[in-house]
């Protein structure tokens, strides 16, 4: 090809960068927007024909095709997908379902993406329709032949060996009919999800073919597109697929358009979300959503890691847009199930976290600490002389050609240094415009590592240095074509086919010739594709990979070995030692492994590999002399304004130094060399950068914004990693898989610092907890030991408090819906010492962080932050008391609502507005009742600070100072303050939602939700099962309620129909919403478990006599029902949950301007990847 031009290209969010190899071996690179229809239509075809036009010298019109003769490969990443997704700009598309389930997608696993929203927003499905597809497979289970033929139920084989029963046979002229509904609506693409088709096909591939024989342009079967167990995470990836793939079809179309014969002859691959190259025709929209960032991970790891002698390699990819972060060491780091814009898609992909914005990412200053707002980290940037306006590349306006408006940007950041300023009392301490800006880049933070940094991006350069010395490490690279590593990347990147199957066999030697013969059939599939493509046997790698659990666990890790040949080994499969990868690496991930326990496969998975063997080695002349200057400049550090050096990358050879402060240019990226660090040029012309210790600011105990927001990130993430430690650590499946525990930091007085989002019903409990044990323990408390306690009366302090379900009580899960005494609901513990003087993963953390500030500073910071909370709050208070007094007289607030038996929840609350301080009251409410839902004291709390946190209605810390202008008043002796001994399961489940209601009530915010977790437990002598059911949100004054989702004080992930019926003696006839059930609020849903064996079964629920209320003329929402039905001598259980209530008649619907409304939230940014999906499932429990 070296008489040819070949391009890459990354079609980026905000810009699109292009890397072209010409003919003769030169290489030009450019980065032009990718959005721009003032000047051209499409921009990686604008790239193509600016390259080609600059390099011959001939003039090339946009209007007029390209020619082809001369190209000789495009490779490329692009964003059409991930912007289809989050803009919902796909396809038109269709949902069949089987029969009972045409709501699931919507319901998904129950979850709120944010626990303290009230007004819960979740993304759009991405179908416009659903047709019911009648038809039902279920496992066999040890459903006998004459059961099976006494129903009329047929025995199938299925393609993991399993047998099933064919329930209902596919009902073909409904289907039809219903086909032809929504082809006459004008949708032509199909997504076809069926459960357990996965391992059972036929039905899927029928209806599939008679979709396509009437007419559907697109149709995508769950069992083609990604053929693993969980229909949720299998639904959404084949909607995904309908949704994308017409529609990446058509934009590829327009991209072949531009060019004569469209592209025929040119071998045109672009990138999928795994790393690899796949030819354009089998570019599909499932496999898409991570094209550009995967084309970064490639270019680092193939350029980063050899640099450093295999040393492990973090990339940091900070664009326009967003940031990525990655890790490469010697093998690519993938996950199998990841979540982007609310669509949970199941394929192999790059395991990318984005965990910020990028230079765009915003900046705001708000109740005294730094956080996101309407400045960008960009322009701190160009305020602090980091940006030099003259060298970047003049592409904005109408006509291309203006720069950045640096007078704009400071004139912006003057306006917001005078907000600073006016939050402090003393002027001595106001702060210049310039330390503002250092302030917003500061106060961003980031988890610590000791591997080498490989920055990239547009924007990455400008924070090398400090990102890698907050991660403490030592080496930085940085490519020379990190502006467009992604593009880079693409040239570097292999063309890949992965082949995958379903298996459900354990991993004992009497199953290995099947794993094997399976390997190598999929082995086989990949070779041929390959070989078809062109690729010789010697440029093919296979790799192979078993998916592997322990019995009775979710927790699958996706396994391959280092395959040196085959294995011989008598207990190991032919392809490698499978079970001693899988034991190294749980060992590794959580820390332990389970001696005895059995492993099986989930899934069989090879992925074929044809190396391009691409040689883009470059190098450059070695130095004979000092690099030259281009000019000098003034940047502010944190010593202050410092000269500093700027030179460009172009005139820098091999062998030269450059000492910081100083920037290198060029017309990609700007790097900044920060006082104390050292910039090298490798013979590559890559700059590596040796980072320095500096002089540590000396930080007093006096309040200082910057260091607010700082110490804030950092309390806040040492809560989060205890939840890490914790999860990783444990054996309960309660714990490790459904994550039911939160984890918090204490003060030496016992109060809260922060919180981790995790449970809202845990929010106040522990620190009630640690206040009692620190008052019955006393000097009794030494460093280092450990309490358990699970009394509701029942360090610095660190605590974490989890759901164990399986300790105790008198029912299979702990939740006996008639208990009447705490002893009949589990084990209890009111102060145990677990650990005396030993050693405590988080309080390590915290010592960590008195090593580095100091005792003092530490704790200072911990009363500063908790301050910060209480300022919001107070400002709460002030806002409704005020609004209040002036329509009633008085700045009071007065609710009541009533339990199932007819205990009340009174409440009055009273402002105090010159003190901006209220009083919570709770007199009037019932008394202990003999049952199980008096809520402990702590409850009350919990349900306080909730509701102060989602009022205030923007991140808070999340400590005791939200509680501090509160006094809470609760009469002993009533169900919120009940005796030692009385009964409280239903407490935390179910009461807890009602004062929540109550609260929310008073204030005017919202209507009831459903007002109940709905707990179902069932079980026998040797199974248990816990689930708790979503219902319907209440309306607010600008929003309808969400239907069909978890409310208030809980967020549980509820188990996927395909685990629960493989699993259990169950069969789930229907999981539904249920239509009409809210006000105008959400609806509840409809769920129906037929029982397969004598089970006992538990229902602690509420809201089945006093309807959720609406407020403001709203109407109620419907109240739940719980009914069991016994049919042909079988039981089955029907949970009806409550619907929201409404807000507001019909005449003015939502917009009642006299009630309380939480400020209205801006998007937030995207995340994705291994740790939002931790982060995500964290708070979803």
């Amino acid at each position: 090809m070296e008489d040819k031009f070949c391009f890459a290209i990354d079609r980026g969010g905000t810009f699109t960068d292009v890397y072209a190899r010409c003919p003769g071996g030169s290489v030009r690179v450019l980065k032009l927007l990718s959005v721009d229809p003032n000047n051209y239509e499409d921009a990686p075809t604008e790239g193509i024909r600016r390259v080609i036009q600059e390099e011959t010298g001939k003039s090339i019109p946009r209007t007029s095709l390209l020619e082809t003769n001369n190209i000789g490969w495009i490779r490329m990443g692009t964003t059409v997908a991930t912007n289809a997704l989050l803009e919902r700009k796909g396809e038109r598309m269709a949902l069949a379902i089987t029969e009972g389930f045409k709501d699931l997608l919507h319901i998904g696993n129950q979850a709120r993406p944010n626990i303290f929203d009230l007004e819960i927003v979740c993304p759009d499905v991405l179908y416009e329709e659903v047709i019911e597809v009648q038809e039902r497979v279920i496992p066999r289970q040890d459903t006998s032949t004459s059961e099976a033929i006494n129903n009329q139920w047929s025995v199938s084989k299925t393609s993991t060996a399993e047998e099933v029963l064919v329930t209902k046979q596919l009902n073909e002229e409904k289907l039809r009919k219903n086909l032809k509904n929504i082809l006459e609506k004008g949708i032509k693409s199909l997504a076809v999800v069926l459960i357990h088709s996965y391992m059972y096909k036929a039905h899927e591939e029928r209806v599939g073919a008679i979709a396509e024989e009437m007419g559907f342009s697109h149709v995508s079967l769950s069992s083609l597109v990604i053929p693993m167990v969980k229909v949720v995470p299998r639904g959404f990836t084949a909607c995904c697929d309908a949704y994308l793939t017409p529609h990446i079809r058509s934009y590829l179309k327009g991209f072949s358009a531009g060019f004569k014969n469209q592209l025929k002859g040119v071998n045109v691959l672009f990138m999928q979300s795994d790393g690899g190259l796949t030819q354009m025709d089998r570019f599909i929209g499932s496999r898409a959503i991570l094209s550009g960032p995967a084309g970064g991970v490639v270019g680092y790891a193939m350029t980063s890691y050899q640099q450093f002698d295999s040393k492990p390699v973090i990339g940091f990819d900070m664009g326009g847009t967003s940031t990525d972060v990655s890790r490469y060491a010697g093998e690519y780091e993938h996950v199998f199930e990841s979540t982007t814009a609310g669509i949970t898609i199941q394929a192999p992909q790059l395991d990318v976290n984005t965990v910020a914005a990028g230079g765009g990412s915003r900046l705001f200053f708000r109740s005294g600490m730094f956080v996101g707002g309407p400045l960008a980290v960009t322009d701190a940037n160009l305020v602090l002389g980091r940006l030099l306006p003259q060298y970047f590349p003049k592409i904005f306006g109408p006509k291309e050609n203006e720069p950045l408006d640096k007078e704009s940007t400071l004139k912006a950041f003057k306006r917001i240094t005078d907000e600073v300023n006016s939050s402090k009392s003393d002027p001595s301490k106001h702060l210049r415009y310039e330390e503002v800006a250092m302030g917003f880049i500061r106060a961003k933070g980031h988890d610590t590592s000791h591997h080498v940094l490989a920055v990239f991006g547009g924007a990455g350069g400008q924070h090398a240095c400090a990102v890698a010395r907050a991660l403490g490490m030592q080496s930085v690279v940085i490519h020379k074509y990190a502006g467009i590593l992604s593009a880079f990347g693409m040239a570097l990147a292999d063309v890949v086919h992965e082949a995958q199957e379903p298996c459900s066999k354990s991993y004992v030697p009497a199953n290995f010739s099947y794993l094997d013969e399976h390997l190598e059939a999929l082995e086989k599939e990949c070779v041929d594709y390959l070989q078809g493509q062109g690729f010789s046997s010697s440029n093919i790698v296979c790799e192979a990979y078993l998916n592997l659990r322990y019995q009775g666990t979710d927790c699958a890790l996706m396994c391959t070995v280092n395959k040196d040949g085959l294995s011989t080994k008598s207990d190991a499969c032919k392809y490698g030692d499978f079970k001693q990868a899988f034991l190294e690496r749980y060992q590794r991930e959580f820390g332990f492994v389970i001696a005895d326990r059995k492993i099986f496969v989930d899934d069989i998975r090879v992925r074929g590999i044809g190396k391009l063997m691409i040689d883009t080695g470059e190098v450059v002349p070695q130095a004979e002399e000092e690099p030259k200057i281009e000019t000098v400049t003034s940047i502010y550090f944190k010593e202050g304004w410092l000269e500093t050096r700027v030179y460009m990358l172009s005139s820098l050879l091999s062998g030269h130094t450059i000492p910081g402060p100083a920037i290198i240019m060029d017309k990609l990226s700007t790097i900044l060399i920060e006082p104390g660090c050292v910039g090298h040029i490798t013979s590559q012309g890559d700059v590596q950068i040796q980072v320095g210790s500096t002089k540590r600011d000396k930080i007093g105990t006096e309040l200082d914004a910057i260091q607010l927001s700082i110490f804030s990130h950092r309390f806040m993430s040492l809560a989060e990693q205890m939840g890490r430690i914790l999860q990783r650590t444990s054996i309960s499946t309660n714990i490790k898989e459904r994550l039911d525990f939160s984890c918090a930091l204490f003060g030496p007085d016992g109060g809260l610092v922060s919180n981790a989002p995790h449970i809202p019903v845990h929010l106040g409990a522990m620190q009630e907890t640690v206040l009692y044990q620190l008052q019955l323990l006393g000097d009794k408390l030494k460093d280092g030991d450990v309490l358990l306690s699970n009394h509701p009366t029942a360090v610095f302090y660190v605590a974490s408090r989890g759901h164990h379900a399986d300790i105790g009580g008198i029912t299979p899960g702990s939740m006996p819906p008639h208990s009447t005494s705490i002893h009949e609901e589990g084990a209890v513990f009111l102060s145990f010492k677990l650990v005396d003087q030993g050693i405590f993963q988080g309080i390590l953390l915290v010592n960590e962080l008195i090593d580095y500030y100091s005792l003092d500073v530490v704790q200072a910071y911990m009363g500063h932050i908790q301050s910060n909370a209480e300022v919001a709050v107070k400002e709460l208070l002030k806002e409704v008391g005020c609004r209040i007094f002036k329509k009633t007289g008085v700045a009071a607030l007065h609710a009541i609502d009533y339990m199932d038996d007819g205990s009340p929840i009174e409440l009055t609350v009273n402002i105090n507005i010159k003190k901006e301080t209220a009083v919570f009251d709770f007199g009037g409410t019932g008394p202990e009742i003999w049952g199980n839902c008096n809520a402990p004291r702590a409850i009350t709390v919990s349900a306080v600070i909730y509701c102060l946190r989602s009022m205030v209605g923007h991140d808070i810390p999340l400590n005791q100072g939200c509680l501090k202008p509160i006094s809470i008043k609760i009469p002993p002796g009533c169900l919120l303050d009940p005796s030692p001994d009385a009964a409280v399961v239903g407490g935390n489940v179910q009461t807890s939602q009602r004062v929540v209601d109550v609260i929310l009530r008073a204030f005017g915010v919202c209507a009831a939700s459903q007002g109940c977790m709905n707990n179902v437990t069932f079980g026998d002598e040797s199974i248990g099962y816990y689930e708790t059911v979503a219902g319907g949100a209440g309306a607010g004054p600008t929003w309808h309620g969400r239907s069909g989702v978890h409310v208030h004080m809980t967020n549980t992930r509820i188990t996927d129909p395909e685990i629960l019926e493989t699993r259990y003696p169950v069969i789930l006839n229907k999981f539904t919403l249920n239509p009409g059930t809210g006000g105008n609020g959400g609806d509840g849903v409809a769920r129906e478990l037929l029982f397969r064996r004598p089970l006992t079964l538990s229902i602690l629920t509420e809201r089945r006599v006093f309807t959720p209320y609406g407020l403001e003329g709203g109407e109620d929402g419907q109240r739940g029902n719980n009914l069991l039905v016994r049919k042909c001598g079988r039981d089955m259980f029907r949970l009806l949950t409550p619907g929201g209530g409404g807000f507001g008649t019909p005449d003015n619907s939502n917009a009642d301007s006299k009630c309380s409304k939480p400020p209205k939230k801006r998007q937030r940014h995207i995340e994705r990847g291994s740790v939002y999906e931790y982060t995500r499932a964290q708070e979803s429990v």
